[in-house]
């Protein structure tokens, strides 16, 4: 018998869409093309200079070695601390885990908790990784379109009608990437009337944008408008996007003891620990001087609406202000249909993304990536002056389509 090398989980799973387009941006830089990439999202400031000293302090200190698996005592507790300071969640040192960022938080929960055939509801617009993530671990993606009518967040109908008996999860994310919309808490409320009807279906909280917030308010979670779901919910967050600390991968998982548990066990077989110099980086960042904090996100707004202006007087294309991230989540049904230069019919959103590149040398991501379409994600998490260039090239080369 002929059998594959590679295993079903891994045969039934996608590249990253978001990571494909960085990498054919990069492609083309390297061939000598000028691209304006607007694909990553990732902060573009260095990492604070007090967090940075904190891993040189660290490795001073000889703490190069394994710490306990869930995470460094002193990191559990700053997590606990900020938790009850910015969220009003109360946990327990032993009910969080660090994990190795956020994205393995995530999959680590569907791992230990799906069963073949479980399903997880995902609202649309989503984050490239969820549904991939979900058939890693041999479940079903439950995708839930929430149109741009609706602000791109689910409604409690929508909800209704997509629990099953094989419902395990409801995932979150808010503000979400790649629209950057936000629930706020009586929205939240409506979610938690159709779970208190259901409850074998658990929810995880994607929380890693929440400080990116354009209104000057705290983002309102979950547990604060239903506290009643607390043994149901699994919030996850972590350094990276808050503190420009991608590249340092600190997570963490916050739930009840029984999930936490099942956590420990897996991660101890597939991982060990975070990355202890990491771990106590992490400490500083939650713990230190909050500043850099205000001032990335007083950026972000300021790149966020110059941009949305700058694209909004583009015909053909509209953007709805986003509550949060650092994403512009750009309708371009106005260019659907429309012939290039070359003669070509633009049909789809991905279309019109290769378009952007091939023309205009600008890349960005298709709506197809996300689950909505037609629309394309630009990243704002870049200067203004490749945002203003970006923008020019992208009026010019719509300009051209007939």
């Amino acid at each position: 018998m002929n059998r594959s090398r590679i295993s079903a989980r891994v045969r039934r799973i996608k590249p990253s869409p978001s990571t494909a387009a960085a990498d054919r941006a990069s492609a083309l830089k390297r061939e000598g093309k000028s691209i304006v990439s607007l694909v990553v999202g990732e902060p573009d400031f260095d990492t604070p200079a007090h967090i940075r000293t904190a891993a040189v302090w660290a490795m001073e200190k000889g703490e190069t070695r394994y710490t306990v698996l869930a995470g460094t005592l002193e990191l559990r507790q700053a997590i606990v601390a900020k938790l009850k300071r910015e969220n009003g969640l109360v946990y327990d040192p032993a009910e969080i885990v660090v994990t190795n960022g956020a994205k393995s938080a995530i999959y680590s929960a569907l791992e230990a908790t799906l069963e073949a055939g479980d399903e997880v509801i995902i609202p649309a617009p989503y984050w490239v990784s969820y549904p991939d993530m979900v058939l890693a671990c041999e479940g079903i993606p439950k995708i839930v379109a929430c149109p741009e009518s609706q602000s791109f967040k689910i409604s409690p109908a929508q909800l209704e009608a997509a629990i099953s008996e094989k419902t395990r999860w409801l995932l979150i994310n808010s503000p979400s990437n790649p629209t950057g919309a936000s629930y706020s808490a009586a929205e939240y409320r409506g979610i938690a009337e159709v779970l208190a009807r259901h409850p074998h279906v658990l929810v995880m909280t994607d929380d890693i944008y929440e400080h990116i917030r354009f209104d000057g308010e705290s983002t309102p979670h979950l547990l604060n408008a239903a506290p009643e779901l607390r043994e149901r919910v699994l919030a996850i967050n972590g350094v990276s996007k808050t503190y420009a600390m991608t590249g340092w991968r600190i997570g963490w998982i916050a739930g009840p003891a029984d999930l936490v548990g099942a956590l420990n066990t897996l991660l101890s077989q597939a991982s060990g620990n975070a990355c202890s110099i990491s771990q106590a980086a992490a400490v500083a960042a939650l713990t230190g001087d909050q500043s850099f904090v205000g001032e990335t996100v007083a950026t972000y707004r300021a790149r966020r609406d110059r941009t949305l202006a700058r694209i909004n007087a583009i015909p053909g294309l509209s953007c709805r202000p986003p509550d949060g991230a650092f994403y512009l989540y750009v309708n371009c049904a106005g260019l659907i249909g429309r012939t290039t230069p070359a003669g070509t019919r633009l049909e789809s959103d991905s279309d019109v993304v290769m378009y952007l590149l091939e023309a205009a040398g600008v890349a960005v991501v298709q709506g197809t990536a996300y689950g909505l379409s037609p629309f394309f994600r630009a990243s704002i998490a870049t200067s203004q002056a490749a945002l203003d260039e970006g923008t020019d090239r992208i009026a010019r080369a719509v300009a051209e389509l007939h």
